[in-house]
Formats: structure tokens, C-alpha cells, sequence
């Protein structure tokens, strides 16, 4: 008997709609740099989800950046599980759309389907709304029995226990496509920030025991040999004490990787010495805004306005040791005024950062900062999925006007992302980071 054929289907890239930010942006290397990186990562989502498929399937991974019938015919899939974020829906629902019409069947997950699960559920035969380690399986037995449920959710963010979790299907991966593989360690983030999708999903904060990240490492490493991780979490160090075993696992591995957190980070001497001689080479952090009053309101407790006197001191902490730091700003908050534009610009240039990464506040279906700005009527389209993309305005600002906010963000792209102020970082952080060197030795 023939095995049923499984296809796992990442639909990947974004496009950005605002037609000067595009003129703008492919003239911008540092700009440039980040998205290829961005847009080359696998699904480790899906990669996953193989891993826990029974071996009586056959499963194939394929990444589908737009709908293309030509590439998804040469495929005789029996069913289909399709993933993608929200600036990527409607190309997922075409997709869906084309494999149902030809009796596949269809399932949907991933960040934008478990956002809007209703929404997914017309176009797929069933959809997944969570962590799938554990729906998967059952969504395959059912489907099996000829049974499948419209929409499966976990009970509880306890549902997966990440100890649990098999060793992704990093052997499913052309090995001359990636340079860069992700790594999961922990998953979620306590700060439950208003803008955050991943609080949404997963509510709550939860590791991965470090033995069994070492499992993955030596996985990657038989399959890669030496490639660049990145460590697919929203934010790695809230727990030092196991951050330092997990670090101390990286060492060991000898990698060389790229992970989030928060500014926190700087306040562990430990954790940072260690980190220096992991391989780490840059950790991004999210100041959000150099603005303190720009930072009140984002999370419940205020916990970044309450540490933002602190953020040029972790900038130092952390790049005086070798690991640059890619600071992430946010633009159109609620007390942002045009002059936050000239703000950043200052802060990024005297602070010493070596990469910087700014975004447009974008309201993603199923946050609480959707829900406030469409009961304050702040949203420009009730139904904007496509410009999700973080460069794209999507909300009328509380303090400037949406012309103010588009010219904004395109001034700090032409300052911060220019060949000269690329070099310039790049030559500040060179210079510091050796002349800190000499004064330790």
C-alpha cells in the first residue's frame, strides 16, 4: 500500500506597499541585509511538525513565497498543512484555495491562523490555532478515521511540554539553500507587550531543557556542519540561571549564532562573559523608543519605561565584550511626535549601536493594541493583511498625522541605512570593541 503523501508548505517573503520605502529601501544595504536574512529562514514551525508525523507518511517541505500552480502541481498530495504570517494570508488562502478545488486536503496553521482561526477555517478542511507538537498527531488520526474537526486548540499553554519535543526534520532541508538555521529554545515572553502577536498565541513563557537542545545542535551540525543559528525565540535570557547552561551548551556545540531578548541582559556580568565566548555574535533587543514617555502603556507593568535610563549602559555592557547589539525601535506610538524621528536618529548615532532595525507600530489581528485602536477607530481598513509588513501604516496616529509617520520612517531609513552611516557603526564598534581589548589586557 502506497503511503500518504504529505506536503508542509511555508509561504514565505514580504512585500512592502509603500512605493517610496521600496524606491528607498533597495538603495539601503543595511536595510537590504536583514531582509535576505529574514526571508532565507526555513519553518522551523514545520520542520517540527514533521517530526512528529508517524513514519507511515511520506513528507515532503516545500517554501512557496507566492502562489505558483505550476511548482505546486508537479506535488500529488494527498493532504497539505500550510503556514504563514499575516502580511502572507491571502497568498496561504490561494494556495488552500487551488489544492482544495483538486480534492487535497487542507489544513492551516501557523501565526496568522491562530490569530484569526474563523477566518482561516473558510479556507482550509480544518485549521490548527496553537502550538502544533501536539494537535498535529491528532488532526492525522483523525483525518485518518475521515473525521477531521474545523478548528484545533490547545487547552492550555501547559498543552506542549518543550522536554517532549523530537529533534526538528532538519534532514528535509536542500543543504545548498541555507546558511542560516534556526534553533528554538524557549518559547513565548512574560512581558505580554500590547503590539506582541507571540503574547497572543502563547501567553506565557516556557524553556526547552538544555540536553535536549543539545540533541538539536548536534542534529544541525551533522546536517550543516558549521552553519550560523539563529535562535527562533521572542525572548532568550528572562531566566539567567539557565541561560548560563544554555550559553555554556552553545560553547560547546562550537557555533556561531544570532538570538532576541531584552535589555535585562546587561544586568548579568556572568551571563555576559559567557556569552562572549559562546560564539555569539549579536543579540537584538527592543528598546521600543529612546522616548520614556513614548515606552508607558506597552506592557502593564511598564516594565521598559521603568528600565529605559539603562539602555546606553546595556549598549556599552554588551558590545564592550564583542556581541553587537541590533537595537529595534518602534514609530507611531501614542505619545510619539514628529520629533521622535530626530530622536532615534540622535540616540543610534551616539549611543554606539552597530545595527539598528526601525519599524512602523502595525496592529496585527488578535493583539490588544488591535482590538483598542479599532474600538478607538484608529484603523485605516478593517481588513489590511497584506501591509502587516511593519513598514507599512495601517492606523491613524495619536499625535502626528499618517503622512507625518510615512515621511518619518522614510527619513530615519535614509539616515540610519546609508553605505556611509553602515560603515560608520561598523568602524565605531571596531574601534571601541579593540581599544577595550588593549585596556583589559
Amino acid at each position: 500500500m502506497t503511503a500518504a503523501r504529505i506536503g508542509l508548505i511555508a509561504v514565505s517573503g514580504v512585500r512592502v506597499y509603500n512605493e517610496r520605502l521600496i524606491r528607498l529601501g533597495v538603495t539601503l544595504p543595511g536595510f537590504v541585509e536583514r531582509a535576505r536574512v529574514i526571508a532565507s529562514m526555513p519553518s522551523l514551525g514545520l520542520l517540527t511538525l514533521a517530526a512528529v508525523t508517524p513514519d507511515e507518511y511520506d513528507v515532503t517541505y516545500l517554501e512557496s513565497p507566492e502562489f505558483d500552480p505550476a511548482t505546486l502541481c508537479q506535488h500529488g498530495f494527498d493532504m497539505v498543512g500550510i503556514s504563514s504570517f499575516t502580511a502572507k494570508a491571502d497568498v496561504m488562502y490561494g494556495i488552500a484555495d487551488f489544492y482544495r478545488v483538486r480534492g487535497t486536503t487542507v489544513v492551516l496553521g501557523g501565526l496568522h491562523a491562530t490569530l484569526v482561526p474563523e477566518e482561516a477555517a473558510e479556507h482550509a478542511d480544518a485549521v490548527v490555532a496553537g502550538e502544533g507538537e501536539v494537535l498535529w498527531p491528532r488532526v492525522l488520526a483523525d483525518w485518518k478515521r475521515g473525521r477531521l474537526d474545523r478548528i484545533y486548540r490547545n487547552r492550555s499553554f501547559r498543552d506542549v511540554d518543550l522536554g517532549r519535543v523530537p529533534v526538528p526534520r532538519y534532514d528535509l532541508l536542500d543543504l545548498e539553500r541555507y546558511n542560516r538555521i534556526p534553533l528554538q529554545t524557549a518559547r513565548g515572553c512574560p512581558l505580554d507587550c500590547e503590539f506582541c502577536a507571540a503574547s497572543k498565541i502563547f501567553g506565557g513563557y516556557k524553556r526547552k531543557p538544555v540536553e535536549g537542545i543539545a540533541k538539536e545542535l548536534a542534529a544541525i551540525k551533522r546536517r550543516f556542519g558549521q552553519p550560523f543559528l539563529e535562535l527562533a525565540d521572542d525572548n532568550t535570557f528572562v531566566d539567567k540561571r539557565w541561560s548560563r547552561d544554555l550559553v555554556r551548551a552553545l560553547a560547546a556545540a562550537e557555533v556561531h549564532w544570532f538570538t532576541e531578548t531584552d535589555v535585562s541582559l546587561a544586568d548579568d556580568p556572568e551571563l555576559l562573559d559567557l556569552l562572549a565566548a559562546s560564539g555569539c555574535r549579536q543579540v537584538l533587543i527592543g528598546f521600543e523608543s529612546p522616548n520614556a514617555e513614548s515606552l508607558r502603556g506597552l506592557e502593564a507593568h511598564d516594565w521598559k519605561a521603568r528600565r529605559h535610563d539603562r539602555y546606553r549602559r546595556a549598549i556599552d555592557e554588551i558590545q564592550r565584550r564583542g556581541i553587537t547589539v541590533n537595537g529595534c525601535f518602534i514609530v507611531g506610538l501614542d505619545n510619539d511626535t514628529p520629533e521622535i524621528f530626530p530622536t532615534i536618529e540622535r540616540f543610534v548615532k551616539d549611543s554606539g549601536l552597530m545595527e539598528v532595525q526601525v519599524t512602523v507600530l502595525t496592529p496585527f489581528p488578535g493583539t490588544a493594541l488591535y482590538r483598542r485602536l479599532r474600538a478607538e477607530g484608529r484603523l485605516l481598513r478593517e481588513r489590511y493583511w497584506e501591509r502587516c509588513t511593519l513598514f507599512d501604516v495601517n492606523f491613524a496616529p495619536r499625535r502626528m498625522s499618517v503622512e507625518d509617520l510615512e515621511q518619518g520612517l522614510e527619513y530615519l531609513m535614509g539616515s540610519l541605512y546609508t553605505a556611509e552611516e553602515v560603515h560608520r557603526r561598523r568602524r565605531l564598534y571596531l574601534e571601541t570593541t579593540l581599544r577595550n581589548r588593549r585596556l583589559a589586557s
